[in-house]
């Protein structure tokens, strides 16, 4: 059994006991979450719009961190403008402990 689940603008499929890596959520680790789903499929087949909505994905916060450090360079010829930075986008990671209906 799997669901898509829907986080700020991205959607993410989620299986029970899987971990995923969303955008920065607030919360401690331990702390539990609970997400919207968009479908769900299952041993009857797969489920979507007002049938999905009546399933949700509960998840435990395992981390808050940070990736890899990702280098933006800007550089403009014949200007002598060159730009360097470096970017690490923070990241919670959720353990899905199950799907179920409301």
């Amino acid at each position: 059994m799997y669901a898509i689940v829907e986080n700020g603008s991205k959607q993410y499929k989620a299986e029970v006991g899987s971990i995923i890596k969303f955008e920065k959520l607030s919360g401690n680790v331990g702390d539990k979450v609970e997400f919207g789903v968009l479908m769900v499929s299952d041993e009857n087949g797969i489920k979507v719009s007002e049938e999905a909505g009546a399933f949700k994905a509960i998840g435990e916060i395992v981390e808050q961190g940070k990736d890899k450090k990702m280098i933006v360079f800007k550089f403009k010829a014949k200007k002598n403008e060159r730009k360097k930075q470096g970017h690490r986008q923070p990241f919670t990671a959720v353990k899905i402990l199950e799907i179920a209906a409301k």
